[in-house]
């Protein structure tokens, strides 16, 4: 019975070993596609930047997931689409961008980190875990061709 046990518990890892694999040959936009990251896919795609999250980093990006993007105020990510607010939607996604190929552990040993936007932000931990300014870290170091993803719950906004 516990070989039982063992095996479907090892076959239950398989394909996240697998896709953990795969996400190592792939870049860091490759890997938002694949992760189903609609809103942020559709945000770099717009803002211009498939190429630089393409090249060859390394980058360390803070993604925030679909729901994260679903918690701004309504419009926030329709007006942030729109053509004529491309730098201002530029900044917002290069504030979640910081360069480098930082690991978790490497996060955890900053008290902030300097973006590519320009800003900083901050790195904190409490009893539920990491975030990132409010933002909590769901998912750490899936590593990417050209660096590091870390999944967070919170859209990051830059101070102005």
């Amino acid at each position: 019975m516990r070989k039982t046990l063992l095996a479907l518990a090892a076959m239950m890892l398989l394909p996240s070993l697998a896709m953990a694999e795969e996400a190592k040959k792939m870049t860091i936009v490759e890997t938002a596609v694949a992760a189903k990251f609609n809103t942020l896919v559709a945000a770099v795609k717009a803002a211009g930047l498939v190429d630089a999250l393409s090249g060859d980093g390394p980058l360390t990006v803070f993604a925030p997931t679909d729901e994260a993007f679903a918690k701004l105020p309504a419009g926030t990510v329709e007006n942030l689409l729109k053509p004529e607010n491309k730098d201002q939607l530029v900044a917002v996604l290069t504030y979640h961008v910081v360069k480098g190929n930082m690991t978790a552990g490497k996060v955890l040993k900053k008290k902030s980190l300097e973006t590519l936007q320009g800003g900083s932000i901050a790195v904190s931990t409490d009893d539920k875990g990491a975030k990132v300014n409010d933002s909590r870290i769901l998912k750490t170091d899936i590593s990417c061709s050209n660096g590091v993803v870390h999944v967070i719950d919170t859209v990051l906004l830059p101070k102005k």
